[in-house]
């Protein structure tokens, strides 16, 4: 993470001007404590608006007073992109995971590269986003379709891709990735730490807000307003082409139906040798009136009762 101060909305000292004496120890301490690192959980990009109940304090020569509320403008998005800690990818170990950075080291990622821009294309239409990579159970591949769709979004050179590990009771995206000391996605969705303390940059083209506590509370958090005015910030600051979210699996517990509103469009992954063909439908009912079903993609394609299912309905 870039360097930034900070500013938080409430005090780091207590003081009554009225009474408090005005000596020269007293002033070296409030430089001191104005040098002081401020608290973390509130973004240097975020705009902050100044209560208007709060009494205003003028004093000459002071351009900022640690804890004054500024109002800020929108953030430049590129900013906010540099902002974000630099993190490289090891290919060997993405290539024993199944992911793939370039189209030369295998030639599946000719079929996401086209899952890529049709999906692309569907979501642009309707001006849409927020795409939820799902499955009906555990086990069948979304983590690994959530992974190297990003990434064949990201190789794009004049895109932005934000990549979400939403899974929480067992984050797995980041481990897929070769990537550890993560943090918690928690505090971020809590509204505890900044945008740019958590995620980080792959390039120029791909950000990842990643998680390595499983979360008890996964659906909860989901539903808390705190997780839904972070998501929308993020997008806000970064304004990313695409937000891909590794979503829990739909027929396990209301998690995913809890971060549904947070979403534009579905995306389903069953797998080709145990999923049922009544799962699929039972996921499509769930769906029905909740979020758009873009598609349904077949993985592990063994099972042919399954295979209307392969391209969906984007």
């Amino acid at each position: 993470m870039a360097n930034h101060d900070i500013l938080t909305s409430s005090a780091k000292w207590q003081t009554d001007l009225g009474r408090a004496p005005m000596d020269d120890d007293n002033f070296r301490k409030m430089a001191e404590d104005a040098k002081r690192p401020p608290s973390t959980g509130v973004s240097v990009f975020r705009a902050i608006n100044t209560p208007a109940a709060a009494p205003a304090i003028v004093a000459e020569n002071v351009t900022a007073l640690p804890g004054a509320a500024l109002n800020l403008s929108r953030p430049n998005p590129e900013r906010v992109w540099e902002s974000l800690s630099s993190v490289a990818l090891d290919e060997a170990v993405l290539i024993g995971k199944g992911l793939f950075t370039n189209p030369q080291q295998s030639k599946s990622t000719g079929y996401f590269d086209i899952l890529r821009t049709r999906l692309l294309h569907a979501m642009q239409e309707r001006g849409w986003k927020r795409i939820a990579i799902t499955s009906p159970t555990h086990g069948c591949g979304k983590t690994y379709i959530a992974a190297n769709l990003a990434l064949s979004l990201a190789r794009r050179p004049s895109s932005k891709t934000v990549l979400l590990d939403m899974e929480l009771r067992q984050p797995g995206l980041a481990k897929a990735l070769g990537l550890t000391d993560v943090g918690t996605i928690r505090d971020f969705l809590n509204g505890d730490q900044p945008l740019e303390s958590h995620f980080k940059r792959v390039g120029r083209t791909l950000a990842l807000g990643l998680n390595d506590a499983p979360l008890a509370d996964a659906s909860e958090m989901l539903h808390e307003p705190s997780t839904r005015a972070s998501l929308s910030e993020m997008i806000a600051q970064l304004d990313p082409e695409m937000v891909v979210f590794d979503a829990p699996p739909t027929l396990v517990n209301d998690d995913v139906l809890a971060l549904l509103p947070q979403v534009d469009a579905v995306l389903l992954v069953v797998d080709g040798t145990k999923t049922t063909a009544e799962e699929v439908r039972a996921c499509e009912r769930l769906f029905t009136d909740q979020c758009p079903l873009m598609g349904v993609v077949l993985n592990r394609a063994q099972d042919r009762s399954l295979r209307r299912y392969r391209y969906g309905n984007m």
